[in-house]
């Protein structure tokens, strides 16, 4: 499980405990959700050069004193999410280059009576707590110092000793789970001038008294505070505002997967002194039940005239009060992505006097459908810079729009516009229309340095003299095949061009002239999937000068013509040697034998129309036809022979005359002699008969011996009659005319039975 990098993955693979073998080349040992339930002192003894060992999802319930005691190299370490029902500062002890610490998820219910953590000198991030995690107490942090972040589940702390995490210097961003308000102003009181950025989860503030054991933070130096999963009421939201406000050194307040009930009635109205550091305001996924009756926040209007970043993204916001709007004096930059703002309500939203500084405005996944009127709305921001309107439903282009004169990045990727007018704004420096269904752009754009045509149906470059500061293009998944020598020279001041996944037919002349005659500084020709050549440009992205192509790939139709010639000499080869040696013949032989092979031993009796079916050699025709024949068939009652020279069905291949004739008759007859075992034909009338009638409980067989022949004489081939003539018996044709009539009579009888 592991590779050229010492980076060994065992995770997922049901093991019931670290496996034997581990050595000091491993780097990395990757034993995630697996079932292991003990780490043993053995387990990791020769590892000493281990930097990552990931245990997270197991069973874990016992770790012995001295299992970590090797790692002196350890870096990171992961036992979340097992059984661990205590933390031991035995395990760590020799953990001296330890950094990343997970033990969250366990069943510990709190960290002992002292540090586990003392020896970890360089430990940076630690994440601990679970459900059960009730208590922290006073020690157990010691040694800590400085941790760029501290993560703690402790959504049932109920008991926290004052003074627990002061020894902890400086944490830059520290993430709670609580629910407890008190044990968490508790927590606050002891961070005041160590967290840089504060992170809260899972918390509800939902009663107005509560809040005022919070007010310790207002006393807080943290620079960014976050409420994820929160529960906020109108209430308490003036309480919480007034709070943030007051904190000295608070820049950026964020509200993530938050829930408000309320309507922004809020019963005080906020008139505490505004905060002179907050600047950014980040809200996303704000949950708001009755969000269609919520009011225009004139109570916050006093707050906002310092803020320059404000994100409100998937918060079903559909109108910005345009006293809001205006009182957003310092906004540089606005998100309102994802949210349902209409063509009229963005109108009244980017009113007159309002978002007078703003510069970057994201307008992307909103219901906007009409382009003209939104870029009527906000032809007035005299500062706006970038714009983002992509994934709205506009649909059509107008030929004209009146746009900021400052805008120079405008994003309409995903919006439906089947075509390019002079509705784009000529002062652009960078234009993104992927994944629309544009089929030709040809806009005169003199500033534009980075054009964005991904995914469209363009099957030639755009015109290079419209645009002379092009020094980016990218024309990714488009219906392009080939560039001209001249679309080229066209585009020789750009630095780079994405033009992968597209239909280009690959050869050495191609790359060869965009790599050394068109001068550009780097090319991107990456074959999509159903691409006409195999190189390793299959890989998007890759440069064209670090390609080396083979033959195959720079003469490919003299390849292919070459391949499909020697196939062809190949075939025609075959076909002469068959013809040589009959190989046709053999194979329908094959074909025949295997037809016989499953039929039924037996014919139905309907369908046995001879007494006997007679297998004899050429040589000895005389004796079988003018003797044998004339002895049975003029008997009485005559006997039915089958002859192969009277019998046999003209025109029907031998083969198959040979397997109906043994079907329908009673009997098989075999004249034996020194020319039998050395006719072919013969030898085909066994094996086409011997699986059926060769049976050593089987009568059906009768075996004349024409002259002596000695077992050994017989052929190999014939390794079932040599079996026969040693079991059976047989009738031999005797030399004395008194012994014949004995041996016709003999063999009448066969016949009969």
């Amino acid at each position: 499980s592991c590779d050229t990098s010492q980076l060994c993955n065992c995770s997922s693979m049901g093991l019931d405990f670290i496996p034997l073998g581990l050595t000091a080349k491993i780097t990395v040992l990757n034993l995630a959700h697996n079932r292991i339930k003990r780490i043993r002192s053995q387990d990791l003894q020769l590892a000493v050069n281990l930097r990552t060992l990931l245990l997270q999802s197991n069973k874990i319930s016992s770790i012995d004193e001295d299992s970590f005691q090797s790692l002196a190299k350890l870096e990171l370490l992961d036992l979340s999410n097992n059984s661990l029902a205590h933390v031991s500062p035995v395990w760590f002890g020799h953990l001296f280059s330890l950094q990343h610490l997970h033990l969250q998820g366990n069943s510990y219910r709190d960290l002992g009576e002292s540090s586990p953590f003392s020896s970890l000198r360089n430990l940076s991030s630690l994440h601990l707590g679970n459900p059960q995690f009730s208590v922290i107490r006073q020690g157990n942090f010691e040694g800590i110092e400085l941790l760029h972040k501290l993560w703690i589940d402790g959504s049932n702390l109920s008991q926290y000793e004052q003074g627990s995490l002061k020894p902890i210097k400086t944490i830059n961003h520290m993430i709670i789970n609580i629910r407890s308000i008190n044990v968490f102003s508790e927590i606050v009181r002891d961070l005041l001038h160590s967290v840089t950025w504060l992170e809260v989860r899972r918390i509800a503030f939902s009663i107005a008294a509560e809040m005022q054991v919070l007010r310790v933070m207002s006393l807080s130096f943290a620079k960014k505070i976050s409420f994820r999963q929160t529960l906020l009421t109108d209430a308490t939201v003036p309480e919480l505002v007034s709070i943030l406000e007051d904190m000295p050194k608070l820049v950026e307040l964020e509200l993530v997967d938050c829930r408000l009930l309320g309507t922004g009635q809020w019963k005080m109205q906020i008139q505490a002194k505004q905060s002179q550091t907050l600047r950014i305001f980040t809200i996303e996924k704000l949950s708001i039940e009755e969000f269609y009756l919520f009011t225009d926040l004139q109570a916050v209007e006093g707050l906002l005239s310092l803020f320059t970043r404000v994100t409100v993204r998937n918060t079903k916001v559909f109108l910005v009060p345009c006293r809001i709007s205006q009182c957003l004096l310092s906004l540089e930059y606005l998100d309102l992505s994802a949210n349902l703002l209409g063509d009229q309500s963005l109108e009244h939203s980017a009113c007159q006097g309002g978002w007078p500084s703003l510069q970057t405005l994201n307008l992307s996944q909103n219901s906007l459908s009409d382009l003209k009127m939104t870029s009527r709305s906000l032809s007035h921001l005299g500062n706006l810079i970038v714009l983002d309107i992509s994934q709205n439903n506009f649909g059509e282009i107008p030929d004209v729009c009146e746009w900021p004169k400052t805008l120079k990045y405008l994003n309409l990727s995903g919006t439906q516009i089947p075509k390019v007018t002079n509705c784009i704004p000529p002062t652009l420096e960078v234009l993104d229309v992927s994944a629309n269904n544009l089929k030709e752009f040809g806009l005169q754009l003199p500033f534009l340095k980075e054009l964005y045509l991904t995914k469209n149906q363009l099957k030639t470059l755009p015109g290079a003299t419209p645009i002379p500061n092009l020094v980016a293009l990218s024309v990714r998944r488009n219906k392009l095949n080939s560039f001209s020598k001249e679309e080229f020279e066209s585009f020789k001041r750009m630095k780079l061009l994405d033009a992968s996944d597209n239909n280009f037919i690959c050869s050495c002349e191609f790359l060869s002239f965009i790599h050394h005659e068109a001068g550009i500084a780097e090319v991107l020709v990456g074959w999509p999937d159903k691409y006409v050549c195999d190189s390793p440009l299959a890989v998007r992205g890759e440069q064209v000068g670090a390609v080396h192509l083979s033959v195959m790939e720079c003469h490919r139709s003299l390849m292919v013509s070459m391949i499909c010639i020697l196939v062809f000499l190949v075939i025609l080869l075959l076909v002469a040697v068959g013809y040589k040696y009959h190989v046709v013949w053999y194979v329908r032989m094959t074909w025949a034998w295997l037809r016989a092979k499953r039929k039924p031993k037996r014919a139905p009796p309907k369908d046995v129309c001879y007494d006997a079916f007679v297998s004899y050699s050429e040589n000895d025709s005389d004796w079988v036809e003018n003797t044998m024949v004339r002895e049975l068939e003029q008997a009485c009652p005559p006997f039915r022979l089958c002859l192969h020279k009277r019998d046999f069905v003209p025109g029907k291949w031998i083969v198959d005359n040979i397997i109906d004739s043994i079907e329908k008759s009673r009997k098989t007859l075999f004249v034996l002699s020194e020319h039998f075992v050395q006719s072919e034909w013969c030898k085909y009338e066994l094996d086409f008969s011997h699986f059926r009638l060769f049976d050593e409980n089987n009568d059906a067989v009768i075996l004349v011996l024409l002259e002596p022949i000695q077992s050994k004489a017989i052929p190999k081939r014939f390794c079932k009659l040599r079996k026969i003539m040693n079991t059976k018996t047989y009738l031999e044709w005797p030399a004395g005319e008194e012994q014949q009539e004995m041996f016709w009579f003999n063999l009448k009888i066969a016949l009969r039975s």
